[in-house]
């Protein structure tokens, strides 16, 4: 399972820490950049998970 793989595990730590910095973002980056990054990281471990789903690598 994905949950088992430490890239996993460490993108979802990246993610976490994404949330938390972004917040420190102005009011005005809030629909701005602040959703690019965060929907960025957030595609990190999906994409890892969707792998190991297939049986890639």
């Amino acid at each position: 399972m994905h949950y088992d793989l430490k890239v996993w595990q460490l993108s979802m730590d990246l993610v976490v820490d994404i949330y938390a910095f972004t917040k420190l973002f102005p009011d005005s980056e809030r629909y701005g950049l602040s959703s690019q990054i965060q929907r960025a990281a957030v595609s990190v471990p999906s994409n890892i998970a969707e792998g190991a789903g297939r049986g890639v690598g």
